[in-house]
């Protein structure tokens, strides 16, 4: 549950959950710009969590066939398909830029477009909604500083899939029970790299402490500025955004909604406090008057 510290300002989360010496937060830095779609995440995520095979969705001719992240998805590489404006540019830091392919009369045809690619995954929010809602105590937040959901404890109430502002977690059909990327909490408390990280072979994917990454991050941006990309851009690093910062955050090449994220993300529990405050007011309110029309009844 959250802290009295954090409703809704600064915090750290790990020692506001109860870990007074925990170690450094860790976290994903995902940088789209050099994703190639490869989708080696998905399948080491998968074969590690032992998640079962989410089905093959074929989605026009789009590479992206598992479509979002869901219960059975937890990483999800997103294909977005756009206009070249640049293609010579484009093509020092995107995998799949613009490229020939052969026309009607069988000279090379020029596609005149780009994928945007991005491995998606649970935010590990700083201030976790999710964590708000749960009535159980199934998700909870380690020493790490992100959220897991113990399936085991899980009752499949689904509180926590409208409380996300990511739409992250999601229930299995077959048990409904909720859930979504851990972070490899069984890796990491060994020292490990997560296997989504581990088996990126671009590093656009990059895992460690989260202070050293927004760091890493920053200079890459300002690379990508120098080098003629205005447009790269982080997303979910900002402490002060709605929910105080993500675990998980990226280099954009657009803007968020082109990527199905949303532009100002808010901890969806943020009016809890006023609106348990208003209850409890409403509620003595009426006792008030109940006792009022009874005593007043008796005289």
């Amino acid at each position: 549950m959250v802290g009295p510290n954090s409703l809704y300002g600064p915090l750290d989360p790990a020692p506001d959950a109860g870990y007074p010496d925990a170690t450094p937060r860790m976290g994903f830095f995902t940088d789209t710009s050099v994703c190639i779609g490869c989708k080696a995440c998905e399948v080491a995520c998968k074969e590690w969590n032992d998640v079962p095979d989410s089905g093959l969705n074929l989605l026009g001719m789009s590479f992206d066939n598992t479509g979002a992240l869901t219960a059975n998805s937890w990483r999800h590489v997103a294909f977005i398909e756009q206009p070249a404006a640049r293609p010579e540019r484009e093509a020092q830091f995107l995998g799949m830029p613009s490229f020939d392919l052969p026309g009607r009369d069988g000279q090379p045809e020029r596609t005149d477009f780009r994928w945007l690619m991005m491995s998606d995954v649970c935010k590990h929010c700083t201030h976790a909604a999710c964590l708000d809602v749960c009535p159980t105590g199934a998700l909870f937040r380690t020493e790490f500083g992100t959220v897991v959901v113990q399936e085991d404890i899980c009752n499949g109430c689904g509180y926590c899939i409208p409380a996300c502002p990511y739409g992250v977690i999601d229930r299995r059909e077959d048990d409904g029970r909720a859930w979504k990327c851990t972070l490899c909490y069984d890796r990491i408390g060994d020292g490990l790299t997560p296997a989504c990280a581990k088996a990126c072979p671009t590093e656009s994917i990059q895992y460690g402490p989260l202070e050293e990454l927004r760091e890493r991050a920053q200079a890459r941006v300002e690379q990508m500025h120098e080098a003629g990309v205005p447009e790269a851009r982080l997303y979910g690093q900002d402490p002060t955004d709605g929910v105080g910062g993500d675990g998980a955050f990226f280099l954009l090449l657009d803007e968020p909604e082109v990527y199905g994220l949303p532009p100002d993300p808010v901890v969806t529990t943020r009016d809890l406090p006023k609106m348990w405050r208003r209850a409890g007011l409403a509620a003595a309110t009426m006792t008030a008057a109940v006792a009022a029309a009874f005593l007043g009844g008796r005289s």
